[in-house]
């Protein structure tokens, strides 16, 4: 499977929309993009960019039913749903990946003084961002010098000028940690990235397995069969045969440049509004693409888009798989809200069994390397009350939560530096989190009894449902 694949499948299900009027490169084509996909409206295809022969793909994630086709699962799944599949068939042994020598990514090779990022209709997306974007739905490939292990980390990318790009790989991140020690080493990194693909690969590059070579294995165990790649000829990392464009070449470790700001998944710009903040540097040496490539990207802002819903699956997944592994009974679903910007609360329903059960499990969010970082609250409901039931999930901090006994505050614990609740003159390093235990105590003798349906009356009710012409 390519990207081209999945518009293909979007558009037989009536989940794209092909935009054939001219577009504007420079905020028209975003603004388009963020309207339809906070109304959950369709994928769009901008077919005729002003100045360009190629196309631009948005919205890819922003319905539940998109995210579910993406990996070949049921349209009808919630976000819950799919994420808890993708737990059950990573959780074991995966699929390795295999390597092929050719695919349609070669059709064309610009390399040298030919090379000019200008030849795609890269979008300007808000009115003060740094410049253009060539990377939102974008991940970059590049090897540990001394494990060997691929990486593919989803990172910003902002076009510098026809042959850079500023590359946002946050302190502490793994890709900042690979990039260190080549510092050490005194070298530069290869590096390749990828913009247009398997959407699946998105979300593998946004995944972290400590039982994967590299996160191309990921897919492959999602699939049912070996994912395929290939490597790039100019720095011999694996990329995908079928992507629509890639950039290859190095960063060094000694010379950053100014990159942003830009409008981030907060809804929010950083502190790069403000003040000068370098990033690490692509210098690109080569540039692989397909013919008429699509240019794939995300309006990114304001919750909820297309990115808040594969930031939300792709955390809902690892804490999912997380939790499942540290055997703690009772779980039924697990949702890293979209509406938090898909990373900052994460609700988990369980099955209590003992005393202090849910206490457990608000902790053993916290504990999880998924949930150490950025997350600053858990709610922990009851079993009848699903993750991703937002309603359910209110009326249980209503009508379960006390706040003196149900509340765990927690003062230290790692941040992203792109939180905009964390004050700007002191470490963005650093938040304080809070548990809410929105559950019945499992111990109470006597417990409140809900409101229930009479079930042969709702059985009747179902069955002559088309009868009463409400719907």
């Amino acid at each position: 499977m390519d990207l081209r694949d999945f518009i293909n499948r979007c558009e037989e299900a009536g989940e794209l929309k092909r935009i054939t009027a001219e577009v504007d490169w420079n905020l028209e084509l975003s603004h388009i993009s963020k309207l339809t996909e906070e109304r959950k409206g369709p994928a769009l295809l901008f077919e005729n960019i002003k100045g360009y022969d190629s196309p631009v793909f948005t919205g890819a994630f922003a319905t539940e039913s998109r995210l579910a086709m993406s990996m070949v699962m049921n349209p009808g799944n919630s976000l819950c749903d799919s994420a808890k599949e993708w737990m059950e068939k990573t959780i074991d042994e995966l699929i390795p990946s295999k390597e092929v020598s050719e695919g349609p990514i070669l059709e064309n090779i610009v390399s040298g003084d030919d090379v000019d990022l200008n030849i795609f209709p890269v979008p300007h997306f808000f009115p003060q961002d740094g410049g253009r974007y060539i990377g939102t739905a974008t991940f970059l490939v590049i090897k540990d010098p001394e494990t060997g292990k691929v990486n593919l980390g989803t990172y910003r990318m902002q076009m510098l000028d026809g042959k850079r790009c500023g590359v946002q790989i946050l302190p502490g991140k793994r890709g900042m940690r690979i990039l260190e020690k080549y510092r050490k080493l005194g070298q530069k990194m290869p590096a390749a990235a990828v913009i247009g693909c398997d959407p699946l690969m998105m979300m593998a590059g946004a995944l972290q397995h400590e039982g994967a070579q590299n996160q191309y294995d990921i897919i492959g165990s999602v699939r049912g069969a070996p994912s395929e790649y290939m490597l790039a000829p100019l720095t011999g990392l694996p990329i995908p045969a079928a992507a629509e464009i890639v950039l290859e070449g190095e960063i060094d470790p000694n010379n950053f440049q100014p990159e942003g700001p830009f409008g981030e998944y907060t809804g929010y710009y950083t502190d790069e509004l403000y003040k000068e903040i370098k990033k690490p540097c692509l210098e690109v040496k080569q540039i692989l693409h397909r013919d008429k490539p699509i240019l794939w990207a995300t309006s990114v802002g304001r919750p909820v888009t297309d990115v808040h819903m594969l930031i939300s699956f792709t955390r809902t997944a690892m804490l999912w798989s997380d939790l499942a592994k540290m055997s703690i009974p009772g779980i039924q679903s697990v949702n890293v809200m979209p509406e938090s910007a898909g990373r900052f609360w994460a609700v988990v329903s369980v099955k209590t069994q003992y005393p202090g059960h849910s206490s457990q499990v608000g902790n053993a969010v916290i504990a999880t390397t998924t949930g150490s970082y950025g997350i600053k609250g858990v709610i922990v409901v009851d079993e009848d009350i699903d993750a991703d039931d937002i309603q359910r999930v209110f009326w249980a901090l209503a009508c379960r939560y006390d706040p003196e006994r149900g509340t765990e505050m927690i003062k230290r614990g790692r941040a992203t530096p792109l939180d905009p609740a964390l004050d700007p003159n002191q470490s963005k390093l650093i938040t304080s989190r809070i548990i809410l235990d929105a559950t019945i105590p499992y111990e109470w003798d006597e417990k409140p009894v809900p409101i229930s349906l009479d079930e042969e009356t709702l059985a009747k009710v179902k069955s002559r449902w088309s009868e009463y012409g409400i719907d």
